[in-house]
């Protein structure tokens, strides 16, 4: 009797409640780009993702389209080489799309803020995360130039475009690489290291050179430089995270030029 009576009772809400979802789709699920749900898109989160671990204070400004794209239409990504990001990495840089942004230079931390993510929050409540990729001028020290995916998914025509944004623990979109600057050498050694999850404290290197871990100069277009080199020969390199985790990675050689795939990432 029981199963009878609540049981078609269950059965009939249930009924009602797939209905609706299916006639009045949660805006939070279905808003952004044009081409439906935003799902399937790892930099976007909605309210069936669960909160980004968040780093820092949080800055606030307007929102600008650059634009910001890896085709440098307009202007050179800061924490490129000369020739832009490589194609390579484009994807994972980009979160699986070209969801970028560049900040003011007052937040450069000389270099420090290349390939961070950052969660950006409209007025609206239209959010994403996305990756910084270059820095510079722009009108409010807390302003921030977007690319042309990430200002479609936030802006709903509003004015001024206000938001905040803060530094956040980027999705999972693979393994850590280093990317060896093509003019490095045995006897000046620079990479950069990309696809971190959470924003990178330091960089040091052992080698038959450096006994001893040895920190490497961090360059304002996100570079780990030592300019003595790391010597011919094995080396290891070992990313700390600024929440203390640590990757390391182990090469028999120096691989000038060379994109190459770590091992681990951070959680």
């Amino acid at each position: 009797m029981w199963f009878s009576v609540y049981g078609s009772g269950l059965f009939f809400f249930f009924g009602i409640l797939y209905f609706w979802f299916l006639c009045f789709p949660p805006a939070s699920l279905f808003a952004g780009d044009d081409k439906g749900i935003l799902f399937h898109i790892p930099a976007i989160i909605s309210t069936v993702n669960p909160a980004p671990v968040l780093y820092g204070e949080v800055h606030g400004g307007l929102y600008h389209l650059g634009p910001v794209d890896f085709a440098e239409t307009i202007w050179h990504n800061a924490c490129a080489p000369s020739g832009g990001y490589r194609s390579e990495i484009v994807e994972n840089t980009g979160l699986g799309g070209e969801y970028l942004a560049g900040v003011s230079y007052v937040f450069s931390e000389g270099g420090g803020v290349c390939d961070r993510c950052i969660l950006i929050k409209t007025a609206k409540g239209n959010k994403i995360i996305a990756r910084v990729v270059t820095y510079g001028a722009t009108k409010g020290p807390g302003d921030i130039d977007v690319s042309p995916s990430v200002f479609t998914t936030l802006n709903e025509d509003e004015y001024p475009r206000t938001m905040t944004w803060q530094f956040a623990k980027c999705p999972m979109v693979g393994f850590i690489q280093y990317e060896f600057q093509t003019g490095a050498n045995i006897w000046w050694s620079s990479l950069w290291v990309r696809n971190a999850r959470v924003p990178i404290d330091k960089v040091e290197v052992k080698s038959n050179k450096r006994i001893k871990y040895f920190e490497l100069q961090r360059g304002t277009d996100g570079t780990f430089t030592d300019g003595g080199g790391f010597g011919a020969g094995p080396f290891t390199l070992r990313v700390t995270a600024i929440d203390g985790q640590v990757v390391e990675d182990s090469f028999v050689s120096f691989p000038t030029g060379q994109l190459v795939k770590s091992k681990g990432q951070f959680k």
